[in-house]
């Protein structure tokens, strides 16, 4: 049976309409996506990401550990910074994208929650010798988010004077309808954003003050829809939708999750090897597609009759009133201007290779 976010019954409410995706029921929408996408971009968003989840690593080998686990250099972060990271096997591949999230005394993870598992597996095979405790907090917390140009105005409106983080991925605890809350500032689709990692017994309290305080923003909830049209047009993957275990890390484009001088982790003979010889064979490109129809997942991408790629997301952009699509081209196709065409059944959609972002926050 698919999770649900325990704001099911208030989503519910606010008109919400539920498909199923990575083993939880989600808001798809709250009656209008393009009302929605409206909010993201021209005010404040509000998004409820229940299904991440959240490890907890603490002992005083907990910074080594996940150095060598990890692709990106943690050394530098002080207490309340972060950063992006992925988890990678020995041959490169991405078993997950992660967010680091340093505190006083412990090191947090945080990513989408089915790959849980996964994780905890994958790490506890590494887990030897290592003076380190993994606890799972993702029953203890639930994060919502808050997306758009306004969303600071908003919390500040919320919280009164208050520091909030001014750097990406930095983060700040904060009182929020009486509990202590951690404010995380990163953005997912293109815009000022910022994640509140709530207890989870104070979540439906939460909810409803920034669903109040967010009314004369123009604050809306907003489902899938609206979020996969929004990251698309930003050029930002997905794991699970444009890549995932099967695809080498320089790949897909996310090259701030990785650092190239900090030394020795898992997987990095295998990105030092390919970045040494200049490029990968394939990787995530942007598309600009002819008429009013946006391409399917696994659509052939095509030159001269042979296949070169594939895609992965495609959408009805707003912003550049067209669809558009990401997907995997091999190397000698990624010059921006490059004319393709997408294999339908039937027919033929024209594509010419478009560099990302595709649209940026205005």
């Amino acid at each position: 049976m698919a999770k649900r976010s325990s704001l099911y019954e208030f989503h519910i409410s606010n008109g919400a309409r539920f498909a199923e995706r990575d083993g939880w029921l989600l808001p798809e929408h709250f009656g209008s996506p393009a009302h929605e996408y409206e909010a993201v971009r021209s005010a404040v968003g509000l998004i409820d990401l229940s299904h991440r989840g959240l490890l907890q690593f603490t002992g005083p080998d907990r910074l080594s550990f996940l150095q060598g686990m990890l692709s990106n250099d943690l050394r530098p972060l002080k207490t309340f910074d972060g950063q992006a990271a992925t988890i990678l096997t020995q041959q490169g591949k991405v078993i997950a994208d992660v967010r680091v999230l340093c505190a006083m005394n412990s090191l947090y993870l945080d990513f989408w929650q089915n790959l849980k598992d996964k994780i905890i597996d994958h790490l506890n095979r590494y887990l030897v010798a290592d003076e380190v405790e993994i606890a799972d907090r993702s029953e203890e917390y639930a994060t919502l988010s808050l997306q758009g140009p306004k969303a600071e105005a908003l919390l500040r409106q919320l919280l009164g004077p208050c520091a909030l983080p001014v750097q990406p991925k930095q983060h700040a605890m904060i009182t929020l309808a009486g509990a202590a809350v951690c404010v995380v500032r990163d953005s997912h689709l293109g815009e000022t954003g910022f994640d509140l990692i709530i207890p989870a017994s104070s979540l439906q309290d939460s909810a409803r003050s920034l669903s109040e305080t967010g009314q004369s923003f123009a604050a809306a909830w907003v489902g899938e829809a609206a979020q996969n049209i929004l990251r698309v047009e930003v050029g930002m993957p997905r794991y699970g939708i444009d890549f995932s275990e099967e695809n080498l890390l320089l790949e897909v484009g996310i090259e701030h999750a990785v650092s190239f001088n900090k030394g020795c982790y898992l997987g990095q003979e295998v990105v030092e090897r390919i970045r040494s010889r200049g490029h990968v064979n394939r990787k995530l490109c942007g598309l600009l597609l002819e008429g009013q129809n946006p391409a399917q997942a696994g659509d052939p991408l095509r030159a001269d009759g042979k296949d070169v790629g594939h895609i992965t997301s495609s959408v009805l952009s707003p912003r550049l009133k067209r669809p558009i699509a990401l997907g995997y081209l091999n190397k000698e196709f990624w010059r921006p201007g490059t004319e393709l065409s997408i294999a339908r059944g039937d027919g033929a959609i024209r594509a010419t290779v478009s560099a990302l972002p595709f649209a940026s926050s205005s």
